[in-house]
């Protein structure tokens, strides 16, 4: 392996749709600050910027990382940025998280034709969304709104609301808020998700850095790290594990740092559904910070015995809703 010096560029990975350039160009900025190093960005396709097909049918978790672990690994960039949403679960042999920068609002948003929300939308309307999660919730809150599967980037997406049906246009997308305010598209949005309705993906709205183990940059890339961010998405990224559930899985999560009694502390709270909706397990546990992994890992074992494994294997249950736990 060749370590660039200090006059060589780092080369930074990253995926080529204007979001994932965005997100590293914010990176790429704050590694010049900290570092005194010139960056360069270089593009990375990844199998799901490749493929129309829904993100359910590859499987699950890594479809946007893979090629990137790769450019990692046989040392054509320095260091990658992911969504940490993306990322799957289980470790990646040679490869660490540098850093995880300042979280993003991670909350779901709405972005419906004339600026309606959720419940002004008639019933029927359509609302597209890739997200099993988004659909079962959205399944769950009982408005009778049509879901329909819709792929591509931030601004296909919002081509899409308001375009004629024909030509694939919906009535309402859902979108990440962090992607829109890190694009500076805050405007679009007609109704921010309560997390009480919808729960976020887990790890959504925050970033990955990730180098190779052996790098020097795995210690010059320390100062990024917002420990309160790592906390958090480590308790979600927890629950996500111990479930066994990838990114297509209808699963919730979401860490904050309050204060507690004898400082600051972990609140985590997630939900598992079946795909419809119709069914969920929803708990939340609160503990310290400085074990993370372990608060996550205690609340979905919590789920597992309301019977969250046995939720996820439904594909489809009765049009009443029913939520088996509060």
């Amino acid at each position: 392996m060749t370590v660039p010096s200090d006059r060589t560029a780092i080369r930074l990975g990253t995926r080529a749709s204007a979001l994932a350039r965005t997100q590293s160009e914010l990176v790429a900025d704050a590694v010049r600050r900290h570092t005194g190093r010139d960056v360069e960005l270089v593009e990375v396709t990844t199998e799901g910027d490749t493929s129309g097909a829904a993100l359910t049918s590859f499987g699950g978790a890594g479809v946007f990382v893979g090629a990137l672990r790769d450019a990692l690994l046989d040392g054509r960039v320095d260091l990658a940025v992911h969504s940490l949403k993306d990322l799957p679960t289980a470790p990646a042999p040679g490869l660490t998280i540098a850093a995880i920068p300042l979280r993003e609002d991670p909350r779901d948003v709405v972005v419906a034709r004339d600026g309606l929300t959720l419940g002004e939308l008639p019933a029927g309307s359509t609302v597209g969304t890739g997200s099993p999660r988004r659909a079962a919730q959205l399944h769950a809150l009982g408005l009778g709104l049509e879901v329909v599967g819709i792929r591509g980037n931030v601004g296909t997406r919002l081509g899409k609301v308001g375009a004629p049906a024909e030509e694939g246009g919906v009535d309402a997308v859902f979108l990440a808020r962090a992607g829109l305010a890190r694009l500076g598209r805050l405007d679009a949005i007609t109704e921010v998700m309560d997390p009480l309705q919808m729960l976020p993906a887990p790890g959504q709205g925050a970033l990955a850095v990730e180098c190779r183990t052996d790098h020097p940059l795995v210690q010059l890339l320390a100062p990024l790290d917002d420990a309160r961010t790592r906390a958090a998405v480590e308790a979600e990224r927890a629950v996500l594990a111990v479930l066994e559930a990838g990114c297509s899985a209808p699963v919730g999560a979401l860490a904050e740092v309050v204060e507690g009694d004898d400082g600051d502390e972990l609140w985590v709270r997630a939900i598992v559904l079946t795909l419809d909706g119709g069914l969920s397990v929803r708990q939340s546990i609160s503990g310290p910070t400085g074990d993370a992994h372990g608060v996550g890992t205690r609340l979905a074992e919590l789920m597992l015995d309301d019977g969250a494994a046995e939720l996820m294997a439904i594909p489809m249950t009765s049009p009443s809703r029913k939520q088996l736990h509060a």
